[in-house]
């Protein structure tokens, strides 16, 4: 057995046990440095110089970038230290536009929390930031606001490392350096896929989610217009934490009744829309396995993966699923029936995904010039609505959602995480219909937080080979695979680490707490009686009556068309 070694934290040893950095042993001892530029998921920058530590030489090191060796004593907390910390914080808000009150992450911002904590209460320098002199509103999925930027390049490594678009980056040197699209172009003109991942990881109000709220707001308050609001799957696991409740609890009973309280007329349910596309997308599937053409079938529940292989890889628009997804499905439908009535209708989307934005203004999903879904919010945005209606969350009675739509199966909810799309596709394709198979399926490689996985499922005299992927970066590495020759016969795309619990328009977590939201969606699956799309009774009334005659027309898009 290898000797334990140890370093010396304030006087007290602690255990080197394969950290990479300082800073994850301290975390590790209870020791919380402050940090703008570090994130566990990106490679180590070093730029904000927040978690300097003293050695006992009485030099500084960076503790996200300096590696723990046996023997290593340092100092986290003096004078010295506080000091040179305050310092920095002075600093960066000399160089931050500081109208917090009417900034979109009011409250929610790194900045904002670390100035309280070290009771910054005046600022020696004076201000040479301005909110608004270089706003970015172009993107229907994000907001950019130069004048809040910190410089801490999370952003730019997210959008390089993590999801290989590379919309953005450093430009210029000194006190002139910002981030930047290539020749400053608009974001909305750069190779941005509006994932919003890299508003995930802003730790200011530099970079947000594109705020929808005011016509939402409008069409409730609007007379005679019907106000009608699907939830997506990840939604319900993901919003709770945010009003005290436990992190992954599934709240979509409450989610329901602050909707009605909001104002809406009718709450549905996005997993629905889910259903749906099992349906049409494993038919899909065994039409191209029977034909042995276009292989393998790519998902298109995600509109960033879209937006991407769109951008990036349009020979490969010919794999893509023709299903439309979950939310334009049931947008379809639901905006269908309006017609039949001489009341106006507004349909609104409530989204984990700051891409559905993009998604709801494509032409494709549009019906006589009109979009199918009029407004999309995400999550965060949610939140907003409920806290200014002074409702109080946590206290409200659980409702369910409203008929004639209210029944849905648990392979729909399970959407909202990585692998949960293949996975409900299986539970259909599989003939053995008992729970055995269930788990079975569950166990055969879809589940699991990897961003590349790859299995193998019988079928019939075949077996199938699925990919499982989530993150544009490892997208492209699949598709590498898949251009040098590699088989597949689905692959399912997820361009948000982990899926759409973890999409951009989420509330945002660690990475090492995301595992609650999946488990809170698992759990909700096992609870419904209904485990298979195609056993969900109102799948077969909706094929028999309410969309008969208009499958295609309701339920199916031609991005192929766009791309040649």
């Amino acid at each position: 057995m290898a000797e334990k070694q140890y370093m010396t934290v304030d006087g007290i040893p602690v255990e080197i046990e394969g950290e990479k950095n300082i800073l994850e042993v301290l975390r590790k001892a209870g020791i919380q440095l402050p940090t703008f530029c570090y994130h566990s998921d990106l490679s180590i920058y070093g730029a904000c110089r927040m978690c300097m530590v003293e050695n006992e030489w009485g030099g500084l090191d960076a503790a996200c970038s300096t590696p723990p060796k046996p023997g290593m004593k340092i100092t986290t907390n003096n004078a010295r230290l506080r000091r040179y910390r305050k310092n920095i914080l002075e600093l960066i808000l000399a160089n931050h536009c500081r109208d917090c009150t009417a900034c979109e992450n009011n409250q929610n911002c790194k900045l904002q929390d670390l100035a309280m904590k070290f009771n910054i209460t005046d600022v020696r320098f004076p201000n040479t930031a301005v909110s608004n002199k270089n706003e970015d509103l172009s993107s229907l999925c994000i907001s950019r606001d130069a004048g809040k930027c910190i410089l801490c390049g999370d952003c730019v490594r997210m959008c390089n490392e993590i999801q290989n678009v590379g919309a953005i980056d450093f430009a210029f040197r000194g006190s002139k350096m910002k981030i930047s699209t290539a020749f400053n172009m608009p974001i909305a003109q750069s190779p941005c896929v509006g994932c919003g991942q890299c508003a995930a990881v802003c730790p200011t109000g530099a970079i947000v989610v594109k705020n929808n709220i005011d016509p939402v707001w409008k069409a409730i308050e609007e007379p005679g217009v019907k106000t009608t609001v699907q939830i997506a799957p990840a939604v319900r696991v993901a919003i709770g934490k945010e009003f005290g409740i436990k992190n992954g609890e599934n709240t979509m009973g409450k989610i329901v009744a602050a909707l009605r309280r909001i104002g809406f007329d009718e709450v549905y349910d996005t997993s629905l829309g889910a259903d749906l596309t099992v349906i049409e997308e494993s038919e899909e599937l065994l039409e191209r396995l029977e034909d042995n053409e276009d292989l393998p079938l790519f998902t298109t529940c995600c509109p960033a993966w879209i937006q991407y292989c769109e951008k990036k890889h349009p020979e490969m628009l010919k794999n893509l699923s023709t299903s439309r997804s979950p939310m334009q499905m049931f947008a379809s439908i639901i905006k269908d029936q309006a017609t039949k009535s001489s009341r106006k209708s507004f349909h609104v989307a409530v989204m984990p995904c700051t891409a559905k934005k993009f998604e709801a203004a494509r032409d494709e999903f549009k019906t006589d010039g009109m979009p199918n879904v009029d407004a999309v919010i995400t999550t965060q945005e949610l939140i907003r609505m409920i806290k200014e209606s002074g409702i109080v969350f946590a206290d409200l009675e659980p409702e369910s959602i409203d008929m004639p739509f209210g029944t849905v199966s648990g392979a729909g909810i399970i959407f909202g995480v990585t692998g949960g799309v293949t996975e409900a596709v299986l539970r259909r394709v599989a003939s053995n219909k008992n729970r055995s198979t269930l788990l079975s399926i569950a166990t055969s490689g879809t589940r699991g937080m990897d961003g590349i996985k790859e299995f193998d499922v019988p079928y019939g005299d075949k077996t199938l080979h699925i990919g499982v992927v989530s993150g544009l970066g490892n997208a492209e590495t699949i598709i590498g695979e898949v251009k040098a020759g590699k088989h597949f016969d689905l692959i399912e795309f997820m361009a948000c680490p982990g899926g759409c619990v973890n999409g951009g328009g989420q509330p945002f977590i660690h990475r090492e707490d995301l595992d609650a939201r999946v488990d809170g969606l698992y759990k909700a699956d096992r609870m419904h009686s209904i485990r298979r799309s195609e056993e969900n009774p109102l799948i077969d009334h909706l094929y028999s009556d309410i969309i008969k005659g208009n499958v295609h027309r309701l339920l199916h898009v031609d991005y192929l068309k766009k791309g040649e």
